[in-house]
């Protein structure tokens, strides 16, 4: 038996990287926030791109009479460290962000890092970077709608440490 270390949910860990891509799933996953950040150093390239959301760590399938999903929902903090070439574009903005998946697309140039494409519901972004870390900072809970209230989730975070 699999020792997790969140067992009703079914997350296996609270940090990931570009290495755990096969095995994460990113849909319908509310974004709450976006940052582009620097190093505070004169490392190139200097920028980063954080994304605040709720990972839907499990779509729990409905009980015998129920119609609707439930799931077990952590948020996370997805960051793309040496993000470069990021273009997108955002809107409406009056509706929420989720995301429709992430894609990892082979460079068509000499560079070794890939391009990542987030494909969402009102959002589309493209970056270059060598990869991700996502950090899980809390608990997943489990809720009968697909994103966590800004009070369950703690509020808006860009913090780069898992709970556990």
């Amino acid at each position: 038996m699999i020792d997790l270390p969140h067992g009703p949910s079914g997350l296996s860990k609270f940090q990931w990287s570009q290495d755990d891509f096969a095995n994460m799933g990113w849909h319908d996953c509310r974004v709450h926030a976006v940052s582009i950040g620097e190093y505070d150093d004169d490392t190139l390239p200097p920028a980063r791109l954080l994304l605040d959301l709720d990972y839907i760590a499990r779509w729990v399938s409905p009980a015998r009479g129920d119609e609707h999903f439930s799931f077990w929902i952590a948020p996370a903090t997805l960051v793309f460290e040496g993000a470069w070439s990021i273009s997108g574009q955002l809107g409406p903005l009056h509706e929420v962000l989720e995301i429709a998946d992430i894609h990892q697309l082979d460079a068509a140039d000499s560079s070794i890092d890939p391009w990542w494409h987030i494909e969402g519901h009102n959002f589309d972004l493209r970056l270059r970077a060598a990869g991700y870390t996502q950090f899980v900072r809390l608990p997943p809970r489990h809720v009968l709608r697909q994103s966590l209230t800004l009070g369950e989730r703690g509020g808006i975070n860009f913090a780069e440490e898992p709970f556990a």
